[in-house]
């Protein structure tokens, strides 16, 4: 199994060890990137692959079975119109796969154009998180029923948010927004629960925390370990077109926001993201007919409570491997899935492209929600979305 990778970002090298202990036998056979500063990971997997400057020279030398892209955000259309045209059979993308409403229309024709709908598979690993798994297999068993509202969050603690304001993230021209860049896992998973596309999305937000007035006396802990509940983390030094100052006030995205939206069947979600929650939390409650289930991803912990006994049917503190280590060990997971799918093993993934698509769609409309102060409606956006997908012209 020949895998060629179009930009060996952060993301893409901390997978590759999932992708190959999930198939030893596959190869890491080149690699378009001008920065050839982790090649050594892919070396150290005892590959050798040859790294070119840009994906047009590696794509004219190389066949692969698989293309991996991880370039940043506002890069991936050119790299996947590009890998999209090559004979791949099958293209792994970063999320999230496109920056702008514009860019997922763009996308949406080429993957018409492409078959790229049974081609790109696409890095929303928490759908592969034994959480997630078990708030579907708990709606698959009738103990929620139909969805009425989901509270969710994503919270991060200081030394993350001062990554995400240090790194090339903090610039929406290149990331796309913190909603989109970070958030777009957790929409998605929500979006999947409930089974519909947003019509109606509001939201609120700015910049409070990370600005040169409130820039802390002495900031060095926000450059080095941390304590964390997991103990001590630094995983988190700015990569490409970073900045070692993360009270500048450099970049544009937030660091709080709440959303509210309201999907076709009804449902409604309300979102809340903070990049500074010193003790942080990623949990859900997502209430229905019959019951409801409550998790969090960091705590590790699920719970399913039935509407008209209040009988607690599922509790358990223990919901996978109980490390927030590759995702809460969905990195692996979804590397397994993959693999399968790659082999033939497993038609259907978890999530399409679509998905994806349509979960970066809600999470730019809610930043433009926030930025125009009003309720963006949703439901041209989607006429004109199918229409790219059906293959029409942009006329």
């Amino acid at each position: 199994m020949k895998i060629g990778v179009i930009g060996l970002g952060a993301r893409i090298a901390s997978l590759a060890s999932d992708f190959k202990a999930a198939a030893p036998e596959a190869q890491f056979t080149a690699v378009a990137d001008p920065d050839a500063s982790r090649m050594f990971v892919l070396e150290g997997l005892g590959d050798s692959p040859i790294r070119y400057d840009t994906p047009q020279e590696m794509l004219a030398a190389h066949r692969f079975d698989m293309l991996m892209i991880g370039s940043p955000n506002h890069m991936h259309l050119d790299h996947l119109t590009q890998a999209l045209q090559s004979d791949a059979p099958l293209i792994f993308t970063e999320k999230p796969i496109v920056i702008s409403v514009d860019e997922s229309l763009q996308l949406a024709r080429l993957l018409a154009r492409h078959d790229g709908m049974k081609r790109i598979m696409v890095g929303l690993v928490l759908r592969y998180s034994p959480l997630y798994r078990a708030l579907r297999k708990a709606q698959a068993d009738g103990q929620i029923g139909e969805i009425m509202s989901i509270e969710a969050s994503e919270h991060i603690a200081p030394y993350h948010g001062s990554f995400f304001m240090r790194d090339w993230r903090r610039d929406s021209a290149m990331s796309g927004s913190f909603m989109l860049e970070k958030c777009c896992h957790d929409i998605d998973l929500y979006q999947g629960a409930v089974g519909a596309r947003p019509v109606q999305v509001a939201s609120f937000g700015g910049r409070k925390k990370f600005l040169p007035e409130h820039r802390p006396a002495d900031d060095v802990d926000y450059q080095k370990a941390v304590p964390a509940r997991s103990g001590p983390v630094y995983p988190y030094n700015p990569r490409w077109g970073g900045i070692n100052d993360a009270f500048s006030g450099a970049g544009d995205i937030i660091d709080y926001q709440t959303a509210l939206v309201e999907y076709a069947n009804g449902a409604n979600l309300c979102f809340h993201t903070n990049l500074n929650v010193p003790d942080q939390f990623r949990r859900f409650a997502v209430i229905g007919r019959d019951g409801m289930a409550e998790g969090d991803f960091i705590r590790n912990t699920f719970k399913v409570t039935l509407s008209d006994t209040s009988e607690t049917v599922v509790d358990t503190g223990s919901v996978g491997p109980g490390t927030q280590e590759g995702h809460y060990g969905s990195d692996a997971a979804m590397a397994r899935d993959i693999i399968a799918h790659v082999r033939g093993e497993m038609p259907d993934l978890p999530l399409s492209v679509k998905d994806a698509l349509e979960a970066g769609i809600t999470a730019l409309a809610m930043d433009q929600a926030r930025e125009e102060r009003r309720i963006v409606d949703l439901r041209d956006t989607w006429v004109a979305f199918d229409a790219a997908l059906g293959g029409q012209d942009e006329s």
